[in-house]
């Protein structure tokens, strides 16, 4: 019979490529994450149970989860504090949850994907976190293996591999914050192999393992790296940015966070790169007689095409694109509030004084709603596609009652045909997984 196996954030970057390789490896798998409907998309074969991981903070909140379970990998995880993330609840309490109801239950091997550098005196929360569950499992009765992976390299893009193609995708230069860090990558599916190992027992249990290539990088070798393997050209001018440029950056993306973005450039990235990301292969490849790729390998083994070029100068834009939307919408609605007079005065005719007033004031309303929704992570592509149907709106109304400002000279109503267009781009590209 096949060992069942629950994967915590079983649709998430590291989570879906263990997923696929355990699945493939003939392991009966259960994905737990916030949204079930979503990993039923992703990965239709496996079965899928719904719950916001960080809230079951009890052992007794566990125990369903786990029944008729063989094993669990914790592959949930996220960087920093945010709109959508409590990083002591999601990596540290829950976790030590799940480990105490596994050892009353039939789980009895525990794969955690920890990080490099996770310690009790770790500089970051999410390393001090993650340090905490590592402590709780190594002193648990289950068969249990700690991986910590390097920077994480895979053909999925979010978080730091989004970074770097992003970085890669910069225009003729490349400033980059931290330069000569050294860091050392794996690929993604390395990882997913080290974990189908554990649970076949092909492994030593209850040991750490670093998952990370034999030779180290500079993020700027990574970064050229990528350039190269996206098809771009070198950069004309590298430079290392200052440190105080990259904390105003990161104070942005920290405070992007608090609206649910989950930027790659807050503050705790920059914080864990500055560190560098080392680790050594030489247990885990003395144990299972396997070497992580290389990062050139990696790359060889991903296809670059014309999508991971699109992708990778969208990251460029998608933020600059949104904040435009964003103040269009605002200040349109700012402007409607201060020229409510104006506005009504090209409705009298047809609503009268009292009614032209209450839709100038609604339309401003209307518009500085849209333009703050378009802000907030969860909401924003809805907003970008409410805005397109407003935004319709308003130009069949002008039509039918103002069919003369199609010619006005400041192109009042041609304008918004652009608006709608960069409405319905930010809404195709607000997608996050």
């Amino acid at each position: 019979m096949a060992m069942r196996v629950l994967i915590l954030g079983g649709y998430g970057l590291v989570g879906g490529e263990i997923l696929r390789a355990l699945s493939n490896a003939g392991f009966e798998i259960i994905g737990l994450g916030r949204d079930a409907e979503l990993g039923r998309r992703l990965h239709p074969r496996p079965s899928w149970r719904s719950a916001d991981i960080a809230a079951l903070d009890t052992a007794e909140m566990w125990s369903p989860y786990l029944h008729d379970v063989d094993a669990i990998v914790n592959a949930a995880g996220a960087l920093q504090n945010g709109g959508r993330d409590r990083l002591a609840a999601l990596q540290e309490t829950s976790i030590k949850a799940c480990i105490a109801a596994a050892e009353m239950s039939n789980a009895g091997r525990f794969v955690q994907i920890s990080a490099p550098g996770a310690s009790a005196d770790a500089t970051t929360e999410f390393l001090r976190t993650k340090a905490a569950a590592d402590d709780a499992l190594r002193a648990s009765r289950l068969e249990w293996v700690i991986f910590k992976p390097g920077l994480v390299i895979s053909a999925n893009a979010y978080g730091g591999t989004a970074l770097l193609r992003m970085l890669a995708a910069l225009p003729a230069i490349s400033p980059l914050v931290h330069a000569d860090a050294s860091i050392q990558t794996v690929a993604a599916s390395d990882v997913a192999r080290a974990v189908v190992l554990a649970l076949q027992g092909r492994v030593p249990l209850r040991a750490d393992y670093d998952l990370v290539e034999e030779r180290a990088h500079t993020l700027r070798e990574i970064v050229r790296s990528f350039r190269e393997w996206l098809g771009f050209r070198p950069a004309l001018a590298e430079f290392s940015a200052p440190q105080w440029m990259g904390a105003v950056i990161a104070a942005g993306a920290d405070a992007a966070g608090a609206f649910g973005w989950r930027s790659p450039l807050r503050s705790t990235a920059l914080n864990v790169i500055a560190q560098d990301v080392r680790g050594d292969p030489a247990p885990w490849t003395d144990a299972s007689g396997e070497t992580p790729k290389s990062l050139d390998e990696t790359l060889a083994d991903i296809p670059s095409t014309l999508q991971e070029r699109v992708f990778a100068r969208a990251q460029l834009v998608t933020p600059i694109a949104i904040l435009a939307l964003s103040l269009f919408w605002i200040v349109s609605g700012v402007i409607g509030l201060i020229s409510r007079e104006v506005a009504a005065a090209h409705l009298v005719s047809a609503f009268g004084e009292a009614r032209a007033m209450l839709f100038a004031l609604a339309g401003a309303a209307l518009d500085i709603v849209i333009g703050a929704g378009l802000l907030f992570q969860k909401a924003a592509r809805r907003f970008a596609f409410a805005s397109i149907a407003v935004a319709t709106g308003y130009l069949a109304a002008g039509t039918l009652l103002l069919p003369g400002l199609w010619l006005d000279p400041f192109g009042v109503f041609l304008k918004i045909v652009p608006a709608i267009i960069l409405a319905l781009v930010v809404g195709l590209l607000l997608e996050e997984r």
